[in-house]
């Protein structure tokens, strides 16, 4: 019976410090473990392979934001596109304020920069901040 219970109390720890300590471990076990497999443990989603000729053919460039001109092959790039949780905000507000894509985009990092208290000229609004001595 005792010994029962300390194995039992034994497998929880054990588990619990698994559990724990996931963040650590998940590094080391993805190398042997199969991607689905740690895509479901860690919440990680691939990124879709949208690239930046596909962003660009979407309507998310313009003369001031050239994707292409700037990220083509050559350029020494390392990313794939664009960030999609970013353009697909920028396309919400496209859709919604009926505007360009630069507007958009200055709409959105102006949403930003209110979001951690800074006004759209580059100022804080922290009434405490010291902007000139």
């Amino acid at each position: 019976m005792f010994f029962h219970l300390s194995a039992l109390s034994v497998v929880i720890v054990i588990a619990f410090l698994i559990v724990y300590n996931r963040s650590r471990l998940l590094p080391l076990a993805s190398r042997y473990l199969p991607t689905p497999i740690v895509a479901r443990l860690t919440n990680y989603q691939p990124l879709q392979s949208f690239s930046f000729h596909d962003q660009a053919e979407a309507g998310m460039s313009s003369n001031n934001f050239d994707l292409e001109a700037n990220n083509g092959e050559g350029s020494g790039e390392g990313r794939i596109g664009l960030d999609e949780e970013g353009v697909e905000e920028v396309r919400r507000i496209m859709a919604i304020e009926r505007c360009t894509f630069d507007q958009a985009r200055l709409i959105r990092h102006n949403r930003i920069l209110a979001k951690n208290g800074i006004a759209p000229d580059g100022t804080p609004l922290d009434r405490k901040a010291i902007t000139r001595l």
